[in-house]
């Protein structure tokens, strides 16, 4: 059985990456087989309840207010506008319904109160919930454990070197906070980040230190190939080569060995025998639906014959780490203490990114 190290080096992490294809997929494949079923695949429902108008400038999103994209932007959705789409998510096969919020930071108020609801709306569907709202404060975390929550996403999107030319309005240490008060509960923790922004493998390779040097790793990761959306400051960018996909699942699948690791954006561009690569090299969970957030993403009714084709089973809730309980909110411990942290904002400027808030204008 291999052993979970946590102490992995940048050089390390390149030489797997480069190591000759057939060499790399074995060794992938052989890890993934001691610590999963290499048949089942999670089905993952990825839900915008609240979309476009982020005040942030990260380079590759069409979510964010300044850009010039084609995102209709929309208020915070109803607790019964998620319960519906959460319960034809679970009779299409998904097990896990990840809600999305275009924001800088959770802020205590209504609608973060609206949020718990959902995720106690979804938690007594016997579905898995994670969401994804920006910066949390430890106490924030207390409260959507105690909601029912399964897992937060806080992606690290690339190495904390190349992060400065994706981002200038939140620093790379606010992320790692993010998690660190995550960490401080039950809810577990989806932490992941795009190729194909313009990094080096080498940055590939500083990501994935970042995110297996934490203890204990995260017990998600998502890979994302970047989808160039017009009007962003990456809309420039090539698409990311298949190959480059199963290599950065591989070296996460070794590095990494009983993470669940996500295959995400980016799967409009890949045929069924790249998929099928990806999942052999240690991929075990997809994103399903026509969207993913605002980007588009292969049909339900494709991927399930995908994984007939392939003799892939989707897993079932609660298979990782068992069902939370949940707390209703008149009972809950946790109280909204009307935090006001001081998220940094490093000051620095991205001439891509100026230029393209310039666009329209």
């Amino acid at each position: 059985m291999s052993i979970t190290k946590h102490n992995w080096t940048k050089e390390e992490i390149i030489a797997i990456y480069n190591k000759p294809m057939m060499d790399l997929l074995y060794e992938a494949a052989s890890i993934h087989r001691e610590h999963h079923d290499p048949n089942v695949v999670q089905v993952s429902t990825l839900l915008s309840i609240k979309t476009g108008g982020c005040p942030e400038d990260c380079g590759y999103c069409p979510q964010a207010a300044r850009y010039h994209t084609s995102v209709e932007g929309n208020d915070l959705m109803s607790v019964n506008q998620v319960k519906a789409q959460a319960l034809r998510a679970k009779e299409s096969g998904s097990s896990r319904v990840c809600m999305g919020a275009a924001w800088r930071n959770v802020k205590d108020g209504p609608e973060f109160d609206q949020v718990l609801e959902m995720v106690r709306t979804i938690n007594k569907l016997e579905m898995e919930v994670c969401c994804t709202l920006g910066m949390i404060t430890e106490n924030q975390a207390h409260r959507l454990a105690e909601a029912g929550l399964y897992a937060y996403n806080h992606n690290l999107d690339t190495s904390e070197e190349y992060y400065k030319e994706v981002i200038s309005t939140r620093g790379f240490e606010d992320r790692l906070q993010t998690i660190e008060n995550v960490r401080k509960t039950n809810v577990t923790v989806c932490s992941g980040g795009i190729i194909g922004m313009g990094e080096s493998i080498a940055d590939r390779a500083g990501m994935l230190v970042a995110l297996s040097t934490l203890n204990p790793q995260p017990e998600s990761v998502p890979i994302n190939a970047l989808v160039a959306v017009e009007g962003t400051p990456m809309e420039e960018e090539k698409p990311v080569e298949i190959w480059e996909m199963i290599r950065m699942v591989a070296t996460t699948r070794i590095i990494m060995p009983e993470t669940q690791v996500r295959l995400s954006a980016g799967r409009m561009n890949m045929s069924r025998e790249g998929q099928a690569m990806c999942f052999f090299a240690g991929a075990n969970s997809i994103f399903a639906g026509d969207k993913l957030l605002t980007t588009p993403n292969p049909d339900v009714n494709e991927d399930m014959k995908m994984f007939e084709m392939l003799g892939l089973n989707p897993q079932k809730p609660f298979t990782k780490v068992s069902q939370p309980a949940t707390v209703e909110a008149e009972n809950s411990k946790f109280m909204p203490l009307g935090e006001k942290p001081k998220w940094s904002r490093p000051g620095h400027t991205i001439e891509k990114n100026l230029e393209a808030s310039s666009k329209g204008k």
